[in-house]
């Protein structure tokens, strides 16, 4: 792997890990709202950098994601409303460039849509705004899986995110002040964002291989 082409990638890496290490250190202001968010908002360089016109849009999917990360220090509906608009805009993304399904996706896009907003409603019940936000969540990991973006790439990272965030409304709820919960909150997220962001990298160099090496045949 080029550093030079992926040097955004290696950078939003090494924020990531930095973030779970010291992150909590970090005092509660500014600084460590830049810090948190710097994870995210590198791999959408990395995207801008490395997409297409086409596939470009997963970049400011991930601007969302950063500015999530920032506005949730300051108020955790604020940060919600700016991942509610990166689901709405990855849907987008996602069904625009969707693939040919089979009958099984169908049933695996049902589950889906039922099972994240019904673990939500147990984990943190009596919060529409939250159970309202799990939808979001939940239409987002289906359109991933329809997608025509790697599944063990792009799909995945999809599910942990969902993972992450489940087990932040636990945090909030059903399993508020169990340590392990916090621990495995960042690395589940930040380990989402980056397979979609590498997912849509990879496919669309795929594509523009493709693209060139018909053009030199020809």
């Amino acid at each position: 792997m080029s550093f030079r082409k992926n040097r955004w990638l290696f950078v939003s890496i090494l924020f990531g890990i930095a973030f779970a290490l010291f992150g909590p250190m970090v005092p509660a202001g500014p600084l460590h709202m830049a810090f948190k968010g710097a994870a995210v908002a590198t791999l959408a360089l990395y995207t801008f950098e490395r997409s297409t016109s086409v596939s470009r849009p997963i970049g400011m999917v991930l601007v969302f994601g950063a500015l999530g990360d920032m506005l949730i220090e300051i108020d955790l509906s604020l940060g919600a409303l700016a991942f509610l608009a990166g689901h709405c805009f990855a849907c987008w993304f996602y069904i625009t460039n969707r693939r040919r399904l089979a009958w099984y996706d169908g049933v695996y896009v049902v589950m889906v849509l039922a099972a994240i907003p019904a673990l939500t409603s147990v984990i943190l019940p009596d919060q529409a705004g939250v159970l309202a936000y799990s939808f979001s969540l939940a239409a987002m990991v289906a359109s991933a899986w329809c997608s025509r973006f790697r599944r063990d790439l792009v799909a995945l990272g999809a599910v942990l995110f969902a993972m992450s965030d489940l087990l932040l409304f636990a945090h909030l709820g059903l399993l508020s002040g169990k340590p392990f919960v916090d621990l495995l909150v960042w690395p589940l997220y930040y380990a989402g964002q980056a397979l979609i962001a590498v997912g849509v990298v990879l496919r669309v160099q795929l594509m523009l291989t493709a693209l060139a090496a018909s053009r030199a045949s020809a």
